[in-house]
């Protein structure tokens, strides 16, 4: 249960809960999931990740079961586990989302997005891949930390870059379907066309989500002082305002997702066959899923 010591205010408790009460909370939410037939949807629900969807609603057991469920459910469409590099690998040739060879301070992965170097018009393309950056970000956390750094960096951006529906798709399934996992969002350089953008963005993100997005400019120096607290300078990006050249290289990277994706695999080679995602589906066919993704059109083909 060390999870429970990581808390997001940071403390041992949330919510004026202790310890004791939030496996209370915990156990009364896995009585109320029932039993489970597939096996990666029983690796899904772990203590730990029981506990981010309460966290998620105020540790509201009812709230947190509706939400958990609508999350099982789009797994169980989407099946993100499955996706592959080979799947992918045309949405990630202008290096507009991957991830870093560096961490922030508290130890954090960092997922660096390019989205003025989107490269292509599939609405579904482009979720698969960032789902599929998440679930590998995801699964390279270490055991001391549960949550990721988004740097967005806004070079060649405009309001065409970033359709509006792919925007809420994006926040959609970042707060329903992987609720704490965002420790920090950095937006660097957005230019002053964004901010009509962000006004019409701001009201799908909640409270919290909001709290966690931070503007940075790189001709402000107060700005600058978020960056060198978050990051190691050496380890920063160059295009960031750190002292690091390096930047995206896609037959490396190809490389490193490519050993992940085994990675992956062999932590997945128990699965359960597709008649248990049926009858799991079939479980939860009362429960309202998130909207994105529980299409034919929006499930991934297996690679």
């Amino acid at each position: 249960m060390s999870f429970l010591f990581r808390s997001s205010n940071g403390g041992t408790a949330d919510k004026g809960l202790t310890l004791e009460e939030q496996q209370e909370r915990i156990n009364e939410l896995r009585k109320d999931l029932g039993e489970q037939s597939s096996e990666v949807i029983k690796g899904f629900l772990s203590d730990e990740s029981l506990s981010r969807f309460l966290r998620a609603r105020n540790w509201n057991v009812q709230k947190a079961s509706k939400m958990l469920k609508a999350a099982v459910k789009w797994r169980l469409a989407f099946k993100p586990e499955t996706i592959c590099w080979e799947d992918i690998s045309e949405e990630a040739e202008t290096g507009k989302i991957y991830r870093a060879d560096y961490k922030d301070k508290l130890g954090r992965t960092v997922l660096v997005l390019r989205p003025g170097l989107e490269n292509t018009t599939s609405g579904t393309g482009q979720i698969k891949y960032l789902v599929y950056s998440l679930e590998k970000a995801i699964m390279n956390l270490t055991d001391d930390q549960e949550k990721m750094v988004w740097l967005t960096d806004f070079q060649s951006w405009t309001l065409g870059s970033t359709p509006l529906k792919v925007t809420r798709e994006t926040v959609n399934v970042l707060q329903d379907c992987y609720p704490e996992r965002l420790g920090l969002a950095i937006l660097y350089n957005p230019p002053r066309i964004f901010e009509s953008f962000w006004r019409v963005v701001k009201p799908f993100l909640d409270q919290e989500t909001r709290k966690k997005v931070k503007f940075v400019y790189s001709n402000d120096k107060e700005s600058q002082k978020i960056m060198a607290e978050v990051f190691d300078m050496d380890q920063l990006d160059s295009a960031f305002g750190g002292n690091n050249p390096a930047g995206f290289e896609y037959n490396s990277y190809a490389d490193q997702m490519r050993d992940d994706d085994k990675k992956m695999g062999s932590l997945h080679s128990s699965n359960s066959a597709d008649s248990d995602a049926s009858s799991e589906a079939s479980f939860y066919s009362g429960t309202d899923s998130p909207k994105h993704g529980d299409g034919e059109h929006n499930v991934p083909k297996n690679g």
